[in-house]
C-alpha cells in the first residue's frame, strides 16, 4: 500500500484545513487507517483512526471535539478534518495504513510522507 498525504499548509488560530489522503492498491477497504502528528522535538502521536468499514472511531483527547476522520472506500482516500485549529496543533501529520484497528503507530505498517500544517496565533 502507498499512501500519499496532502492539504497540509499555514493557518490563522480558530481556522479550518482538510488533509486527504489516497492509498494505491485495491484493498484499501481492507485495511485500519490513521493520522498522526508530530512536532519538531518530539515523539509522534496518535490523532485519529477509522477502522476498514468506517465503523469504529477513536480520536486522541487533544482532538477530540475538534478533527473529524472519515474515509471514501470507493475513492481510497481518507480525510482529516481539523477545526478550531490551535497553535499547538502545528506538527507533520502523517496518514499511514494497518491491518488491524489501532491508536499506536507500532500497528501500522504502512505510511505516507506527511504534510505540514502550521497555526498561527
Amino acid at each position: 500500500v502507498q499512501l500519499q498525504a496532502s492539504g497540509g499548509g499555514l493557518v490563522q488560530a480558530g481556522g479550518s484545513l482538510r488533509l486527504s489522503c489516497a492509498a494505491s492498491g485495491r484493498t484499501f477497504s481492507s485495511y485500519a487507517m490513521g493520522w498522526f502528528r508530530q512536532a519538531p522535538g518530539k515523539e509522534r502521536e496518535f490523532v485519529a483512526a477509522i477502522s476498514g468499514s468506517g465503523r469504529n472511531i477513536v480520536y486522541a483527547n487533544s482532538v477530540k471535539g475538534r478533527f473529524t476522520i472519515s474515509r471514501d472506500n470507493a475513492k481510497n482516500t481518507v480525510y482529516l478534518q481539523m477545526n478550531s485549529l490551535k497553535p499547538e496543533d502545528t506538527a507533520v501529520y502523517y496518514c499511514a495504513a494497518a491491518q488491524i484497528y489501532s491508536s499506536t503507530p507500532l500497528g501500522y505498517k504502512y505510511w505516507g510522507q506527511g504534510t505540514q500544517v502550521t497555526v498561527s496565533s
